[in-house]
């Protein structure tokens, strides 16, 4: 792209995630939580109709964390693009989501899934509801359930 297109681009991602004033400031001039916004800005630049994020948000503190999911939620409606979202947190998942992949321990394999039918927009409050904690509980029993359900040629590995 030329200079120009690249200029009005980058002011578009960082508009998008609410970073606009802060163009001109340097990585450590800015909090963990904006550095993470600025990172899912470069990998949106390109218009990715998938994008992969392991675990970006594990560093951060719960606040700004929670913070960064709504923010998330709101880009993702704004962009369309699949996102692949790793996360060891339960909560986090099953508000993120629309499908939660439940991965055994090594090998790496699919325990289970989980349909996530809250309703859009996702909100502080979604966090709080019935259906949100009944889709934890779920999650949580999946990951609990899944070495006593392995299958006959991961028991001959075990012994």
């Amino acid at each position: 792209w030329e200079r120009q297109r690249r200029r009005q681009r980058v002011d578009e991602m960082l508009e998008l995630v609410e970073l606009g004033g802060f163009a001109e400031h340097h990585p450590w001039q800015l909090s963990g939580g904006m550095q993470q916004r600025v990172a899912i800005a470069r990998a949106l630049a390109f218009e990715p109709a998938l994008l992969l994020m392991d675990e970006p948000f594990g560093a951060l503190d719960e606040m700004t964390r929670e913070r960064l999911n709504l923010e998330l939620l709101s880009i993702w409606e704004k962009t369309g693009s699949t996102v692949v979202f790793v996360t060891h947190s339960i909560s986090e998942a099953v508000f993120l989501s629309s499908r939660v992949v439940v991965m055994s321990p090594r090998p790496g394999r699919i325990a289970g899934l989980v349909d996530i039918d809250l309703p859009h927009p996702r909100t502080v409050e979604t966090r709080e509801a019935p259906r949100f904690f009944e889709l934890v509980t779920e999650v949580r029993e999946l990951l609990r359930s899944r070495g006593e359900h392995s299958l006959p040629e991961e028991e001959e590995a075990l012994q």
